[in-house]
Formats: structure tokens, sequence, C-alpha cells
């Protein structure tokens, strides 16, 4: 007999799976269906089948709802994505190879604390943030939301951990021998055996970014330095309110297309997504 049907815990087990993909897959088919509706066909008829298709109708409002605000919207989620997570997949690897690789004292109360600070809520931080930045004249501008996005704790320990486990100690001292000085080392060396390890942190600090909502919709006030996800909240707000009413199935379009580069980057990072996360348990 097949082993998987002697099992019942593998189908207990795949039972579970499928459900939890049920569970995440029926929000996006939900949402692609829903942006190639008509405003009167996303409230009538089946909601998990498509109409009459208006999908390009649907994008070309988005793209000039308010002037075109949307394309501004875009733009700043990616300076704060892209930004944000390049300089905290940097401020990682630095610090976590140091803390993996280089002995001083307070090194483990240092790794004890990033590790508490991985425990922290982000929201808790957000009105601390606001106080601070306010003192500073920096509210309401680029830097409030590209500062906080420039720091991970996670990112730190995944760095950490990974350094530990995937660079030998005899291919630095190697490198040491042949004259090379302690940057060159992390450029030449460290930096291209952690790249698994940096892709997933990239990933994961853009992703978490790019979906940030409390931080920016705190730190600014003018429509034109918001990110995406406060926009569409906004014109969700506005639906059916008055001349400047944004019909839902424009809302509905607009949060699809704002999730296209997430799926992108995460579909042609996979590979590297998948080893960075692996390597420092299997190793």
């Amino acid at each position: 007999m097949n082993t998987a049907l002697r099992n019942p815990a593998r189908w207990v087990t795949l039972g579970v799976l499928v459900v939890a993909s049920v569970y995440f897959l029926v929000p996006v088919w939900w949402l692609l269906v829903s942006s190639t509706k008509t405003n009167a066909d996303l409230f009538s008829g089946n909601g998990f089948w498509f109409g009459h298709f208006a999908f390009f109708a649907n994008l070309r409002q988005v793209f000039t709802q308010q002037g075109g605000i949307y394309s501004q919207w875009l733009v700043n989620s990616a300076v704060y994505a892209v930004g944000g997570a390049a300089v905290s997949t940097l401020i990682s690897a630095l610090a976590g190879f140091a803390l993996a690789k280089y002995p001083f004292r307070g090194r483990e109360f240092t790794f004890n604390t990033v590790l508490a600070a991985v425990l922290v809520p982000q929201p808790l931080l957000a009105i601390p943030l606001y106080l601070m930045f306010s003192k500073v004249q920096l509210v309401n501008t680029y830097w409030a939301v590209l500062l906080p996005s420039m720091v991970s704790p996670f990112g730190v320990y995944l760095a950490r951990i990974y350094a530990a486990a995937s660079v030998p100690d005899e291919l630095l001292e190697a490198g040491r021998i042949d004259g090379a000085g302690e940057v060159r080392i992390f450029g030449t060396i460290a930096l291209r055996v952690m790249a698994p390890a940096l892709v997933t942190i990239f990933l994961f600090q853009f992703v978490s970014i790019w979906t940030n909502y409390l931080l920016p919709v705190l730190m600014l006030a003018n429509d034109r330095l918001q990110p995406v996800t406060v926009g569409i909240v906004g014109w969700q707000s506005q639906r059916g309110i008055g001349p400047t009413a944004v019909p839902f199935n424009i809302v509905v379009t607009a949060a699809m297309v704002s999730a296209i580069p997430l799926v992108v980057l995460f579909l042609s990072l996979q590979r590297f997504w998948r080893s960075g996360l692996t390597a420092g348990s299997v190793k």
C-alpha cells in the first residue's frame, strides 16, 4: 500500500496546507478578478468571476485620477523601499559580520540587545519617532520615512547567524596573510559569501517598507510625499463622497497594481531567498 495512504498524519498535513493555500490565494484571486470589472459589475453578480472586461479602462483612470498622483505615489514607494532596503541591508551586513567574526567586549550583550529589538512591535515606535522627528523638523519630509527604514534588527540577526555559519575563519585568515585589509576582506570575501542572506534581508525589508502604512501616515501630510499604501487608503475613504469621489473599482485596481512590484521582486529573488533563509540552520 502507498506510504501516504497508510500515514494519516500526511493527509492531515496536506489538508492543512491546502486550507492555508486557499486562505491566502482567494483574496488574491478576488483582487485580480475585481480589477477587471466596472464599478457596477463589482457590486453585482459573482464576486469571484469575471464580468465586463474593463481592466485597461480602470488602469487608465487609476493613472489619471487627481492629476495622475498615483504615479507619484508609486515613485515615492520605490524611493522609500529601495533606498531603505539597500541601506538597511548594508548596515545589517556590516553589523552581522562584526558580531560574528570580531571578538570585542560587550559583543554578546550587543547581540542580545538586537534580539530584544526584534521582539519590539514596530507600531510601538511610531509615536516616539514622530516626536523625535518633529523636534528636528524632519516631519513631512522623505527622511521621516527613509531614516527609520534603514535599520532592521532582524536583518542584523540574520546576517550574524549566516556569517557565523557560512564565512570560514580560514578564508579570512588567508586574506589577511595575502595582505588584504579588513575593508577589502569584507568587500571581496564576506559580501560574496553572505550574498544569499543579504538578498533575503533586502527582500524582507523591501516588503516591510512597501506595505508600511502607520509610519508614513503619521509622518507625511503632503499628498505628493505619500507612498502608495497611504494614497490608496485615502482614495478608499473618498469613495462615494462629493465630486472628488473615487469609484471603488479604481481603488481595487490601484491596489492590484501596487502588489505587482512585490510579486515580481519575490519571483525574481526566490532562489536566493530560499537558500538564504535555510542555509544557516542547515549548516
